[in-house]
């Protein structure tokens, strides 16, 4: 290779390098901006706030976060859980449904709205609720729980790729994609799973205040309509989100029309050029990085 053309790689590199850092510090500083909130109100009455639940259960904190912000606001007579989803890891799911349950339980009502899909950990959360409102089409239950685990021993033969594992406990490295599972190991995930499953049955046994061995007959993983759901007592009532938003109003004690509390991304001139890209990355992201290793998850087509 001769001088000039080291030079144009050179040169070619550290403009690529430029390029990308460039990239990265617009996208992180349009990330910044959007994820700000405001707090938008509308109507004239006594106020609810909506939660909303959107996507996969990855994490708690964000909609912990509001239910205790409003439970703490003396001004907000009541709480409106929007819910379209999934479901997702136990743990996050669990922490929302604490929230939700204590919130109801300290006298301020919480109401659940059900959008197009609230199964599985989207249930769960509901659970904790004074009142859930699914509409006919809305798809809920998918009582149980799943774990997945990536099978990579075969195809890194092929490649003579090997692992060489260290441990102390002979199921410590359990689930390890470099290895086969064996049947010690499916035993043993089995009986967290089962366990898992138990702690959802529970919840829905006591707070649907419905009989064990009926929860246990329909806690198989299937989902259900909205109107089976009713028929089953897994849902109070079918209705929209504005029969929802009346509901709350009506258990808050609000006479008339209620204002409506929300929180929303303050959109910036970025959002709309990144919005698919960020997206797209955090689907990924959920999927391949924080995905947890228990879920109450529905994994059907949705």
């Amino acid at each position: 290779m001769n001088k000039t053309a080291k030079w144009f790689l050179i040169i070619f590199s550290a403009l690529v390098v430029f390029g990308v850092g460039f990239f990265l510090l617009i996208y992180g500083l349009a990330k910044s901006i959007g994820e700000r909130t405001e707090t938008v109100s509308t109507g004239y009455g006594s106020k609810i706030a909506v939660v909303e639940l959107k996507g996969v259960i990855v994490s708690s904190e964000d909609v912990v976060r509001q239910i205790k912000k409003y439970r703490d606001n003396s001004s907000i007579k009541g709480i409106l859980l929007r819910v379209d989803s999934p479901g997702g890891g136990v743990v996050a799911s669990q922490e929302i449904y604490e929230e939700v349950k204590k919130t109801r339980d300290g006298g301020k009502p919480v109401v659940v709205s059900m959008g197009a899909l609230a199964a599985s950990g989207g249930y769960y959360v509901a659970c904790g609720a004074s009142r859930l409102v699914a509409n006919r089409g809305t798809l809920t239950g998918s009582i149980g729980v799943i774990s997945e685990f990536l099978q990579l021993k075969d195809a890194l033969d092929k490649l003579g790729v090997g692992f060489k594992t260290i441990k102390s406990g002979k199921l410590k490295d359990a689930g390890s994609s470099s290895r086969k599972m064996t049947e010690e190991d499916e035993r043993y995930f089995q009986q967290l799973m089962d366990d898992v499953h138990r702690q959802f049955i529970s919840v829905v046994e006591s707070e649907r205040q419905l009989d064990h061995n009926d929860v246990v007959k329909i806690a198989d993983g299937r989902i259900f309509t909205g109107e089976q759901a009713v028929e089953r007592r897994l849902v109070d009532t079918l209705g929209t989100y504005e029969d929802a938003v009346n509901i709350t109003a009506e258990l808050a004690g609000i006479s008339g029309e209620p204002s409506i509390v929300k929180e929303r991304r303050r959109r910036s001139f970025w959002d709309g050029i990144f919005s698919d890209m960020e997206e797209s990355i955090s689907d990924l992201k959920q999927e391949l990085l924080e995905k947890p290793a228990l879920s109450y998850r529905f994994t059907g087509p949705y």
